[in-house]
């Protein structure tokens, strides 16, 4: 006969083992990740809070410049979000160039009125790839401020031919016409000088390369994405299924994919990308997971008109 001692321990195994058995365990982040912990269980409103202190701890990382990219890439998603807005206003005063260029191509992603004056302000950057950046996502919104900065662009070392139009000039308009610094450019242009997954240029691929990642997977994914006529369910269980690739730019596009299917099931299935080892899914998720919920506008790019 068992004794009361060993009956009490039975009962209690059976009652603590199922749940501990069912609670996540996250995925160890990155040696030189820094990260809010997400508890799991958390509600809505707290996945939320989450998700922005993701964003914001990313965007203000002191040591690592491409965590600061990385946020900016993801930032750019949520179009006229004040909060948003804020953060990328911000990181253009940033003194890294390339965190400086990734602001003002999010800035250009968000497609809001509000951010055009500090995009203007970048137009006198002395870095040429920031200005030139900046002058590109003005035009792109309609502004036409950049107008005699992309002129010396193309007039490029023709300095005698170089025109300036309606008086304005720029304090790197003579920089610009350096074959040097349009070289930078073109480098910057050829590299995948555009925001996407894993942020921006020459790094974004040297990270998707050291991590196994795939850019044509990811690009036929994105690709997919952006059809609205075939937001269908078939569409979103891949997407979802994408979430738990090995491939860590699939993952990240796939969350970025999936922000406007705006249902309790998608939304959830985003939050879990919070606990991924990789920087660029948890913020790409913590994007998503603000659109999905509907806490955050999306960037036109992602075709906010049209819903599932």
């Amino acid at each position: 006969m068992p004794t009361l001692r060993a009956i009490v321990l039975l009962l209690t195994l059976c009652i603590t083992l199922p749940t501990l058995a069912q609670t996540p365990t996250p995925p160890a982040p990155d040696a030189d990740d820094s990260t809010s912990q997400i508890a799991p269980g958390q509600s809505p409103n707290e996945l939320r809070t989450s998700a922005w202190q993701l964003l914001t701890d990313a965007a203000a990382d002191p040591k690592h410049a491409q965590t600061r990219i990385q946020s900016l890439a993801a930032l750019g998603l949520l179009g006229a979000n004040p909060r948003s807005l804020k953060l990328i206003e911000t990181a253009m005063a940033d003194p890294d160039v390339d965190v400086r260029t990734a602001a003002a191509l999010a800035a250009g992603q968000t497609h809001a009125r509000a951010i055009l004056p500090a995009l203007r302000h970048l137009l006198k950057d002395p870095e040429p790839q920031v200005a030139y950046s900046a002058a590109l996502a003005l035009w792109r919104n309609g502004d036409r401020s950049g107008k005699s900065l992309l002129i010396a662009v193309v007039d490029g070392d023709r300095r005698s031919n170089a025109t300036l139009l309606n008086g304005t000039e720029h304090d790197i308009d003579k920089t610009l016409h350096s074959p040097s610094a349009l070289a930078k450019i073109g480098i910057s242009e050829g590299a995948g000088l555009l925001l996407g997954p894993f942020g921006i240029g020459i790094a974004a691929y040297n990270y998707i390369a050291r991590n196994g990642g795939n850019s044509a997977r990811a690009t036929a994914l994105e690709a997919l994405a952006q059809n609205p006529t075939d937001r269908t369910e078939a569409l979103r269980k891949t997407f979802v299924a994408a979430l738990d690739d090995k491939d860590p730019a699939l993952r990240a596009a796939a969350a970025r994919a999936l922000a406007l299917y705006h249902t309790p099931a998608t939304a959830a299935a985003i939050s879990h990308q919070f606990y991924d080892s990789k920087a660029p899914v948890r913020l790409n998720a913590a994007a998503a997971y603000l659109i999905c919920s509907g806490a955050s506008p999306a960037s036109p790019h992602l075709n906010p008109s049209v819903t599932p």
